[in-house]
């Protein structure tokens, strides 16, 4: 089973209902004139001669015909992160990936001051050039028999052929080319689907953008792959608006990031959320401060899963009937998960912190035309996280933070992240906060607290000094109002770090 493949069975299963609302133009589309537009780009799209399309554009009903339209036309979309650095985004992944052709919306390139660079397609010129031959042709062509419209849609049951690229964040390093597959994408849609117990009856709000893994398939191939309707909104940070929408248009699932749900948390009312029986976060660690503010704003439990771009993304999730706060949640049903002495290498047991690494049909084909670098990452068909973490008694999955974000201090292994999660319960719940090292020449490095407002350094000392060690405890206070962020909303960890280090180089 191929995604479009997938997708074309839907259409025809549920042709009169309501694919998607795009709540950006105000219009709404039945799954059959989302197939008809999807055949009508896919023609367009089959003009270029490269294998390999970048896409850049915010989640709406465009965006989808475009995805749908690029596979229906034999090609491999290539996602690209326009929320920050956009230009340079496009000049490193053509390089990445060896294409040229872009497609994207002039609109958007008003919004995000972005040049118009050569070989971009725009989205705009298309949808005006859509005469009634073409819309009669697409018509006519999604009316024929299955076995005819598969075979103009290039459908040919090859689940192991790649189905997008995506890039990783880069809070660490250069983004790394992802290369996930149908199978991959398909695997991990049914894993969480049978944990999330989804159906075409749910109502998708689909706002995290498509470049990132977490929404191309949680916030668009999945709600097609059921034949749910989807909501689509180009911006995530509008919160007034996306809580709006909301209480309008009364979605039953929604994911976000723990920064998006702090805005919807800030703008929503008593009864915003009433229509949603599942509320995930993922991407980055849920504070158990936002858990607790949406139960006493909401009483609604805001669900933490886990994944990465390499595992297309779902590993674990937490659910209604399975739930244990601060964990992860258990692993999909479909994928295995082991804990890696990071040391020694063997299988560690309940409760001993190690490496996480993941086997199943949802582990990547690997990074595009970096063997080298897919081969470090998958040994023996397990994939390393680079995460550390453990499995309880119960099977409940433990995050405790990148390998990465530990640091060697006096000898010791500090956990970053532990630091932050003592860090937020001393702080004020208006003050966002993070940790990161800077180099130190007695102790080879030290950790700094970065938090959006002036707080009392001595009275949040004296309360970390109760529950930590003294070399986990923050040396340096720094004051950014504004964290540097990601497009999916995670805190961007190189950049801050950058930032700390300037500012106390600047200050000594």
């Amino acid at each position: 089973m191929q995604l479009h493949e997938k997708f074309i069975y839907t259409a025809k299963t549920y042709s009169n209902k309501i694919a998607i609302v795009d709540r950006l133009v105000e219009k709404r589309f039945t799954y059959q004139q989302t197939l008809i537009a999807s055949l009508i780009f896919s023609r367009k799209i089959k003009r270029f001669k490269e294998r390999l399309i970048g896409i850049m554009l915010p989640n709406s009903a465009v965006a989808v015909f475009t995805v749908i339209g690029t596979l229906m036309a034999g090609k491999i979309p290539v996602m690209l992160n326009y929320s920050t650095g956009a230009e340079h985004n496009i000049k490193y992944a053509r390089e990445k990936c060896n294409f040229h052709t872009v497609i994207t919306s002039q609109k958007l390139l008003e919004r995000i001051n972005c040049p118009i660079l050569e070989n971009m397609a725009f989205v705009e010129k298309w949808i005006e050039e859509i005469d009634l031959k073409e819309k009669i042709i697409a018509s006519a062509i999604s009316k024929l028999p299955l076995k005819f419209l598969m075979n103009y849609c290039g459908v040919d049951g090859d689940s192991e052929k790649t189905a997008v690229i995506l890039f990783t964040s880069g809070t660490e390093k250069d983004p790394k080319a992802v290369e996930l597959s149908h199978k991959n994408i398909l695997s991990n849609i049914e894993g969480f689907s049978q944990m999330a117990k989804l159906t075409e009856k749910d109502i998708i709000m689909s706002i995290l953008p498509y470049f990132h893994v977490f929404g191309i398939t949680v916030n668009l191939w999945t709600p097609l792959y059921h034949g749910m309707t989807l909501i689509t909104y180009p911006t995530p940070l509008d919160y007034q608006k996306i809580c709006q929408i909301v209480k309008e248009e009364k979605p039953t699932l929604m994911a976000a990031t723990p920064s998006f749900w702090w805005g919807y948390l800030r703008k929503s009312e008593p009864g915003t959320f009433d229509s949603l029986r599942l509320m995930i976060s993922g991407a980055d660690k849920c504070p158990q401060t936002l858990r607790d503010a949406f139960w006493e704003k909401h009483k609604k439990l805001l669900l933490e899963g886990y994944g990465t771009t390499e595992t297309s993304p779902a590993i674990s999730a937490n659910m209604p009937d399975a739930y244990k706060p601060g964990s992860v949640g258990k692993p999909l049903p479909n994928l295995e998960v082991m804990i890696e002495n990071y040391e020694t290498g063997e299988r560690c047991g309940p409760n001993e912190v190690g490496r996480i690494l993941v086997r199943g049909p949802n582990v990547m084909k690997g990074y595009f035309n970096d063997l080298e670098e897919t081969s470090m990452r998958i040994r023996h068909g397990w994939y390393d996280t680079g995460d550390m973490g453990y499995l309880d008694e119960d099977g409940y999955l433990w995050h405790v933070g990148r390998l990465k974000r530990f640091v060697k201090i006096g000898g010791e292994m500090i956990s970053l992240v532990k630091v932050e999660e003592e860090l937020e319960k001393v702080l004020p719940k208006d003050v966002e906060c993070c940790v990161v090292e800077v180099p130190d020449e007695v102790k080879g490095a030290k950790i700094v607290a970065v938090v959006s407002q002036k707080v009392d350094e001595k009275t949040v000392l004296k309360q970390l000094a109760k529950v930590l060690p003294n070399l986990a405890i923050p040396k340096h206070f720094v004051v950014m109002e504004e964290l540097p962020k990601m497009g999916s909303g995670k805190i961007d960890f190189r950049k801050v770090q950058e930032l700390v280090i300037e500012k106390l180089n600047f200050k000594n």
